[in-house]
C-alpha cells in the first residue's frame, strides 16, 4: 500500500512538472513597442530585467513614437504597447485593436529653451502664452515632427493658442526626443519635451533650460495595452498579460517609483488610480 501511494505522489508530481514551467523557462519572446521617452530616460532598463528573471519573458523593445506603435498595434506587428497618447489609445481600443488597457505612470511635457531666452518665456506657468512669445520672436522652435504622443501634445497646444505654426524657425525633425534635444542645442532653439527624457540628457545640454512646466495642459499619462487575439492568432496575448500585470503591480509600480536621475523623480506610478 506504501508504494503504492509513493508511486502516486511522483506521478502526480511529474504531472505537475510538466504542466507548470518554472518562472524562470525559456518563454516566447515579447515585442513591446514603446515611446522613445521610456527607452531614453533609462527606465525599462530598470524595470525590465526583473521581469524577465522573475517570469522567463525576453522582451524585445521597440522605441519608437507613440503613433508608430500604435500603428504597429493595428499591423500585429507588436504585442502590448506603452504609449501616452490617451485619446487615441482609447480609440485603439474602441476600434478592438487593443485590449484591456491600463495606466501606468505618468509626468509631465516641459518647454526648454536657451540660456538667452529671447523670447521672455522663462518662469511662465502657461504654455500657451509661451508658445504665443515664441512664435512672434520668430526664433528657433525644433519639433519632433514625427505623429509621437510628444509631437500630438505640441500640434494640441499650438492650436490651442490659435497659431498654425511654420516658415524658418519652425524645424520638423522627423527624430525621436533624444535628437530633437540635441537639434535645439545647436540652433540655441525650443522645444517641447518629455521631464523624464529632458533629465536624463540635462547633462550633455549646457545651452538649454527648462523654462516652462507646471501648466495643467501639460500632463503627461502612459497607458500599456494588449493587442487584440482576435484581430491576431499569433500575438503573444499570455505574456503581453503577463507584462501588463507586471508594471502595474507594486513592484512594478515601485520600481517606477523609485527612478531617479541626480535626485530628481522621472515618473510617478498610477495604477493605483485605474
Amino acid at each position: 500500500m506504501r508504494n503504492a501511494i509513493g508511486v502516486s505522489l511522483i506521478v502526480v508530481t511529474l504531472m505537475l512538472s510538466l504542466s507548470t514551467p518554472p518562472a524562470t523557462a525559456a518563454q516566447r519572446p515579447i515585442r513591446l513597442a514603446t515611446t522613445t521617452s521610456t527607452d531614453n530616460s533609462g527606465l525599462l532598463r530598470q524595470l525590465l530585467p526583473p521581469f524577465e528573471e522573475q517570469t522567463g519573458y525576453p522582451v524585445h523593445v521597440i522605441a519608437v513614437g507613440t503613433g508608430k506603435a500604435l500603428r504597429m498595434g493595428r499591423d500585429g506587428d507588436a504585442d502590448v504597447l506603452l504609449v501616452h497618447a490617451y485619446e487615441d489609445e482609447m480609440e485603439f481600443v474602441s476600434a478592438r485593436y487593443g485590449v484591456n488597457r491600463r495606466d501606468v505612470m505618468y509626468n509631465d511635457f516641459v518647454i526648454i529653451g536657451p540660456h538667452t531666452d529671447g523670447a521672455k518665456i522663462r518662469g511662465l506657468k502657461d504654455a500657451l502664452a509661451a508658445l504665443n512669445r515664441i512664435q512672434k520672436a520668430q526664433l528657433p522652435f525644433v519639433s519632433r515632427g514625427d505623429d509621437s504622443g510628444t509631437h500630438k501634445r505640441e500640434r494640441w497646444l499650438w492650436r490651442q493658442a490659435g497659431i498654425t505654426p511654420g516658415g524658418s524657425w519652425y524645424r520638423e525633425a522627423g527624430q525621436g526626443m533624444g535628437k530633437v534635444l540635441q537639434m535645439a542645442e545647436e540652433l540655441d532653439g525650443y522645444t517641447l519635451t518629455d521631464r523624464g527624457t529632458w533629465l536624463a540628457h540635462k547633462p550633455t545640454l549646457t545651452h538649454l533650460l527648462l523654462l516652462v512646466a507646471g501648466d495643467q495642459r501639460l500632463y503627461n499619462r502612459y497607458g500599456i495595452i494588449a493587442v487584440s487575439p482576435q484581430r491576431y492568432e499569433d500575438i503573444n496575448y499570455r505574456g503581453a498579460m503577463r507584462l501588463i500585470e507586471w508594471l502595474t503591480s507594486q513592484q512594478g509600480q515601485d520600481i517606477i517609483k523609485n527612478f531617479t536621475i541626480n535626485g530628481e523623480t522621472l515618473f510617478f506610478p498610477l495604477a493605483g488610480a485605474n
